[in-house]
């Protein structure tokens, strides 16, 4: 009875594997998908920014998109040589 059961277990595993590959690669496309309306939305806001308000919150207008795409590195702490 035991074995019947493990090997139905087995069985079952091996059918829903496909079905979970698909739900990781469907959340995984979610996610991609929240991260770039993030992204997008970051820059569009600080592009309304004026000069001085970029100035303020320490990177300049030619910045923007490079702090919109690295969202987890502070602008401050990587400045070009000059």
């Amino acid at each position: 009875m035991i074995s019947i059961f493990r090997l139905c277990l087995s069985a079952s595993r091996q059918t829903l594997a496909p079905v979970r590959l698909g739900l990781n690669l469907l959340a995984n496309y979610r996610a991609a998908l929240r991260e770039r309306h993030e992204r997008r939305w970051l820059k569009a806001n600080l592009s309304r920014l004026g000069d001085m308000a970029l100035h303020d919150i320490g990177i300049s207008r030619g910045e923007i998109g490079c702090v919109a795409a690295n969202r987890d590195v502070d602008p401050r702490g990587v400045r070009s040589a000059g």
